[in-house]
C-alpha cells in the first residue's frame, strides 16, 4: 500500500507561516456590518473564531474594501481607517488563542460596487444586470490613488496582526477588471499593460509586509463569457504578479459576467485542474477552491500534489467543525479536538 508523503493534514509552510494543516477557510462575505461602518462586530468575531475552534488550518477573511465605494454592498468590512483595525485585531487574536493562522482578502469591488453612487473601473462599461449602475473610468491619477489605498489597507492588516494578505484579482473586481481585455479599454499605461495595476498594488502592498509574510494571490483562471480570457492568459498574468512579489496563487474562475456558450462545471473538483495547469506553469504554491467539501477529494488534491493547500467555501459555512470532521472521516488523520469537546468524539 503506497503512503501519501502529504495529505491534507500534514503540516505545511510558506515562507514564515506554518499551518498545523493544508485546510484553508476560503474567504466569504458576511453582508453583516449592520453599522455600515466597515468594522467587524460580534457576528464576525463568532464565525470567525468557531472555523478556528472547528480544525481550519488557515481562515481568510473575508473580502475587506479599501475605500467606501469599493465595497459590494455597505454591509462589507473595509480597512480603510485606521479606526478598523482594534476590531480586526481582537478577531485575529482569537484565532491564534485557537490554534489556527489568519489572513485577509484586501480588494475593491470596481463596477460591482452596489451601493455606491458612482462605481468607478478601468472602463465605463456597466456589469450586466439590475443592481448594478454605470461606473465612472478612473484617471490615471486616481488609479495612482488605488494603488496607495491597497498599501494602506495592508499596512492596517500587519497591524491588526495577520499572518498573510490575500489580494482579490478574481471573480470580476478592480483588480480583474484591470488584467481582463473585457474591461480594460483605456489607452494609458494602465490598458497597454494589462497586469500593470496588479502589479503595482502587489508591488505597494508587499512594501507594508514584513519579509517573511506571504502575499496570496487569488485569480479567475478562466471567464466564462463570451470572448473571456483562457488560462494561458492566467499563466501569463501569475507569471507577472509572482515576479512582483506574490508567493502563492488561490485559483478560482468566472465571476466577470454572465455565462456564454462556456459555462462552469459547478461539479466537485471542477477547478482543480485550473490550479495545476498554473503550479506547474510557474512552479508556484496553490490554493485549490471550488466545490471540495467531500474529505476524500480534498485530500486527493492534495496527495495527487495538484494543489498544495484546499480552500473550502460552503463546507465550512455549514459545519464550522469541517476540519475536525474530515480528519474523524479520513481514518488515520490525527483530529485537532478542543479538551472541551473530546467526549463528544
Amino acid at each position: 500500500m503506497s503512503i501519501l508523503t502529504n495529505s491534507l493534514f500534514t503540516p505545511y509552510k510558506l515562507k514564515d507561516l506554518e499551518l498545523k494543516n493544508r485546510v484553508v477557510m476560503a474567504p466569504m462575505c458576511q453582508y453583516s456590518v449592520t453599522a455600515k461602518d466597515g468594522i467587524p462586530n460580534d457576528w464576525h468575531h463568532v464565525h470567525y473564531l468557531s472555523r478556528a475552534i472547528g480544525g481550519t488550518g488557515l481562515i481568510i477573511i473575508e473580502m475587506t474594501d479599501v475605500e467606501p465605494d469599493g465595497r459590494i454592498t455597505d454591509y462589507d468590512l473595509g480597512l480603510w481607517s485606521d479606526e478598523h483595525i482594534p476590531a480586526f485585531k481582537k478577531i485575529v487574536d482569537g484565532i491564534h488563542a485557537h490554534g489556527a493562522k489568519v489572513g485577509i482578502q484586501i480588494a475593491h469591488a470596481g463596477r460591482k460596487a452596489e451601493d455606491a453612487v458612482v462605481p468607478v473601473a478601468p472602463s465605463a462599461i456597466a456589469y450586466p444586470g439590475a443592481n448594478y449602475k454605470q461606473p465612472r473610468a478612473l484617471t490615471t491619477e486616481e488609479v495612482q490613488g488605488m494603488v496607495q489605498k491597497f498599501a494602506n489597507a495592508a499596512r492596517r492588516a500587519v497591524q491588526a496582526g495577520v499572518d498573510t494578505i490575500e489580494l482579490h484579482g478574481a471573480h470580476g473586481y478592480l483588480i480583474h477588471q484591470f488584467h481582463s481585455p473585457l474591461t480594460n479599454k483605456r489607452d494609458d499605461v494602465y490598458g497597454q499593460d494589462l497586469a500593470r495595476f496588479g502589479v503595482e498594488v502587489i508591488q505597494a502592498v508587499r512594501k507594508e509586509m514584513p519579509a517573511g509574510m506571504p502575499l496570496i494571490f487569488r485569480i479567475s483562471a478562466v471567464e466564462y463569457v463570451d470572448g473571456g480570457y483562457d488560462v494561458d492568459h492566467a499563466i501569463e498574468l501569475s507569471r507577472a504578479y509572482q515576479a512582483a512579489g506574490v508567493d502563492a496563487v488561490h485559483v478560482s474562475s468566472g465571476g466577470e459576467g454572465p455565462a456564454g456558450a462556456r459555462k462552469p462545471g459547478n461539479y466537485p473538483g471542477y477547478q482543480v485542474p485550473f490550479a495545476r495547469q498554473i503550479h506547474e506553469a510557474l512552479s508556484i504554491p496553490v490554493i485549490a477552491v471550488g466545490a471540495l467539501d467531500d474529505p476524500a477529494l480534498a485530500q486527493s488534491v492534495i496527495g495527487n500534489e495538484d494543489a498544495d493547500l484546499v480552500a473550502i467555501g460552503r463546507g465550512l459555512l455549514r459545519d464550522p467543525y469541517w476540519g475536525t470532521h474530515a480528519a474523524v472521516t479520513l481514518r488515520g488523520e490525527k483530529p485537532s479536538i478542543p479538551e472541551q469537546y473530546q467526549r463528544g468524539y
